[in-house]
């Protein structure tokens, strides 16, 4: 039990991974903690943890027995931050909160994997009970304890009292460079650079960032892995030598966590047979939801964003691992041909520029989707300031994401990527790398996907005329939905009385 004359800054709700770990975050950073779990091996185990990491000093981690217990030992107004599971535990825990006494100017904040529409919901259904604040987090495991990228939304009076905290514990970039400024010792926290963390806006938009974010990770994902793909396969290459171009790519432009990690993965063996990693885990992958949320919800805005949507599909179809090994002994393909080690280097840079330029359109998708969202919710999303807290502490970081911050500083109407010179100029050089990358892929039989996809979006996107106007006649033949001209006013609407004898002719309606 805690000394009752304690009065702890924060009260801090479920003691998993991540939650252990941004508690030691708040700990480093001066906050006094009072936590609790139902599970109580967590709470003990994150008090062992502390007491080794501080030495003789104070402890900075007082156990609860129950959240009444807590609400007495946090000073008030408080301020509750929960992480658990996304869904029904949240409300289960605010409702329990409510019965051990919350008042209505606490602020409780979710940083659970939580659905946008859900905290929309769940701040009206609890106005006046307490306030409910949403910060979405990235960065995983090591992020949590020394630096995440935080994307907070809700109230914004709430949002003042919660921003030094936030800032505190957040990942730190370099202002100039956009590189990150890295730590990982315990007990010493960055305190100089920019915070990777910044009020995004009204409740859910934070978590609807967040799941942007998490649909650019599955693109970004699955465009390495093809490029491994082409290589392994295409090129003959071992998990090995791929490793050494990933690290030698990770020293240019395509600098990321990513890049920097898959490079690691690949150098691995296993220790019980001696194969590369690679070549023992099981080819199934799996996903959380988060990716099908984001093409799910780029449907509903009505936002083009293919290549996550691809990435999605992808390991969907990993996932039927017994009938692609059956369809491969019955569907044919071609076989690759054996290539010079000249051939083999052009087709390699070749390979690093499609994957630039498929990251581009897959960035330009996801920030062409927050857009969208945006006007639609009202929001006002500022997406510098949203690729900023993306450039260190999160899962897609990358020195990319400083190009990014200058796009949207320069010009922040710009209504594309693809439409900032930087990246139109770095797609006009590359392009052509690009396009023999992905002929090279078909014709060799490997699957790119997102690489297509993403090609397929930027040549759909410069198209000044498309195929439209024919879907628009067959539209308009079977169900009457009406057509615009492009010689009359826009807005104007025509239809064909197509089943009528001799020429039809257009009617406005």
């Amino acid at each position: 039990m805690a000394n009752a004359e304690v009065l702890c800054d924060i009260g801090f709700i479920g003691l998993g991974v991540m939650g252990k770990n941004l508690t030691l975050n708040l700990a480093d950073n001066g906050y006094q903690i009072a936590c609790y779990d139902l599970d109580q091996r967590k709470i003990d185990d994150l008090l062992s943890q502390d007491q080794g990491e501080r030495g003789a000093k104070a402890p900075r981690v007082i156990p609860c027995d129950s959240f009444s217990h807590m609400l007495k030992q946090t000073q008030s107004p408080r301020l509750i931050i929960l992480s658990i599971p996304a869904g029904d535990p949240v409300v289960q825990v605010c409702d329990q909160l409510i019965e051990a006494g919350i008042d209505s100017n606490d602020i409780i904040v979710d940083t659970g994997n939580s659905l946008w529409t859900d905290s929309i919901a769940r701040e009206a259904h609890y106005r006046g009970k307490f306030i409910f604040f949403s910060t979405a987090i990235s960065g995983g495991e090591v992020g949590a304890r020394f630096g995440p990228s935080l994307m907070p939304s809700g109230d914004r009076q709430a949002w003042e009292r919660i921003e030094p905290v936030w800032h505190a514990v957040a990942a730190k970039v370099d202002a100039k460079s956009g590189k990150p400024i890295e730590t990982f010792t315990p007990g010493e926290p960055v305190l100089e650079g920019e915070s990777c963390s910044t009020y995004i806006g009204p409740i859910g938009s934070g978590h609807y960032v967040k799941m942007v974010h998490n649909g650019i990770e599955y693109a970004d994902m699955q465009l390495i892995c093809e490029a491994y793909q082409i290589m392994r396969q295409a090129l003959h290459m071992s998990p090995a030598e791929i490793a050494v171009i990933f690290r030698q790519w990770n020293k240019g432009e395509l600098n990321s966590y990513l890049i920097e990690i898959s490079a690691e993965v690949l150098d691995e063996i296993d220790a019980e047979t001696g194969l590369p990693i690679v070549d023992v885990i099981m080819d199934k992958a799996g996903q959380k939801g988060t990716g099908l949320w984001t093409a799910v919800a780029a449907l509903q805005v009505g936002s083009p964003a293919q290549t996550i949507a691809q990435a999605v599909f992808a390991r969907s179809l990993s996932s039927l691992k017994k009938e692609r090994v059956v369809a491969s002994k019955i569907l044919s393909g071609p076989t690759p041909a054996i290539l010079s080690d000249e051939q083999k280097q052009l087709a390699i840079d070749a390979l690093h520029d499609a994957l630039y330029c498929s990251k581009i359109c897959a960035y330009a998708q996801g920030f062409q989707m927050m857009q969208m969202a945006s006007i639609e919710q009202k929001w006002q999303l500022d997406f510098a300031g949203i690729a900023k807290i993306w450039r260190a502490g999160c899962i897609i970081r990358a020195a990319f994401l400083q190009s990014i911050t200058s796009a949207y500083q320069q010009d922040q109407q710009l209504t594309n990527l693809l439409l900032n010179p930087f990246f139109s100029d770095k797609i006009n050089r590359y392009q052509d790398h690009w396009r023999q990358a992905i002929a090279s892929a078909t014709l060799n039989g490997i699957p790119s996907p997102a690489m297509s996809s993403a090609l397929n979006y930027y040549d759909a996107y410069r198209a000044e005329t498309s195929a439209a106007s024919l879907l628009q006649g067959q539209r308009d033949f079977f169900g009457a939905h009406t057509f615009e001209r492009v010689d009359k006013s826009e807005g104007e609407k025509y239809h064909i009385e197509w089943s009528l004898p001799g020429r039809p002719q257009a009617k406005i309606i």
